[in-house]
């Protein structure tokens, strides 16, 4: 049996989508699974046990480079074609692909919408990103509703090879503090307050983010011994230091998934976006720090939405103190 799953985008959403991927492996354990993302995100995948074929698609294809691609698919005869990102992109692939059954992600957009400018949550209490894409090929499983967790492959060449590189201790904690758009992001007085209390309980700090991430530059600055490394690393360098820090803690970006699927604790700093957009934790040992007193949260699907109050309260709430406490309780000191 031959299955193609297609996920292109973004860091995140990919991660995620390694839920569905083992729960596809697990019930079809013989066959040969092939997985289609873009060439900005495949490295997140590389040597993914559950994958056999890691295929690739260069973000600046055009219509005909697309179109090719799915004719390459139909050509390589699938037995099945899972789509779990119903995008135009997606969609010219999946037209030419016509010998296979295809089962293709809907997105909750009518309960979106109610729930950003109605501010009526009509989602289902236990809905999560992983449910979601799940759903297409709910029917094809033997889960029970029990969903695996997200899992990424690190070795540990890479491992040792980061602390290395970069001169690190295997004693510190991981932070994200940046976001695509910056009502996802925390305070900055706010993150320094973090960091001093972590450096008083000799833990190091470990910053990472985007060349674009000038939160980063305003975070280096606090104590000499914050490595900030944001805009210095690969992707797979990013994940290996992640994969070796006490825990990490941001916003609600890609980087925090794939520290859980990497089995590192996160701490998760929620504002505009929720667990019906798609963040919040996966992990037992994890917490997703959020206000839910707000009637105006969530307030778009990225947190690219500006703010329509005089304050930002979904993330001027947060205290430092509420976040100290969820990382004392991991790093347990």
């Amino acid at each position: 049996m031959k299955i193609l799953i297609i996920k292109f985008s973004s860091i995140g959403d990919i991660i995620l989508s390694t839920s569905p991927l083992k729960s596809v492996r697990l019930t079809y354990p013989k066959a040969k699974i092939d997985f289609l993302t873009l060439d900005t995100f495949a490295p997140l995948l590389e040597g993914h046990s559950d994958i056999d074929e890691l295929i690739v698609l260069k973000k600046s294809a055009k219509y005909r480079q697309i179109k090719r691609t799915g004719k390459y698919f139909h050509d390589k005869q699938y037995d099945l074609v899972i789509d779990l990102h119903n995008t135009l992109r997606a969609k010219i692939i999946c037209r030419q692909i016509r010998n296979a059954p295809k089962y293709i992600l809907k997105k909750p957009r009518w309960n979106r919408f109610k729930l950003f400018y109605l501010f009526k949550n009509n989602f289902d209490p236990n809905f999560s990103q992983i449910h979601l894409l799940h759903s297409p090929i709910n029917h094809l499983l033997q889960s029970n509703g029990k969903y695996p967790p997200t899992h990424l492959t690190i070795s540990e060449i890479e491992r040792k090879s980061v602390l290395k590189t970069f001169d690190l201790s295997d004693n510190y904690v991981t932070i994200i503090p940046g976001a695509a758009w910056p009502q996802k992001r925390w305070l900055v007085e706010n993150y320094i307050s973090i960091i001093k209390k972590l450096i008083d309980n000799n833990i190091g700090v470990v910053i990472l983010g985007g060349n674009n991430d000038s939160i980063c530059e305003d975070l280096s600055y606090t104590h000499h011994h914050v490595i900030d490394l944001h805009g210095k690393t690969s992707l797979r360098e990013s994940l290996a230091i992640i994969a070796n820090a006490k825990c990490a803690l941001g916003s609600d970006t890609g980087l925090l998934h794939g520290a859980e699927s990497l089995k590192i604790p996160v701490v998760m700093i929620l504002g505009p976006t929720s667990r019906e957009t798609g963040g919040g934790t996966n992990l037992p040992e994890s917490i997703t720090v959020e206000d839910n007193t707000l009637w105006c949260r969530p307030c778009s699907q990225n947190g690219k939405r500006k703010c329509y109050r005089k304050k930002q309260f979904c993330m001027t709430n947060l205290s430092v103190e509420t976040i100290w406490i969820e990382l004392k309780r991991i790093l347990d000191i």
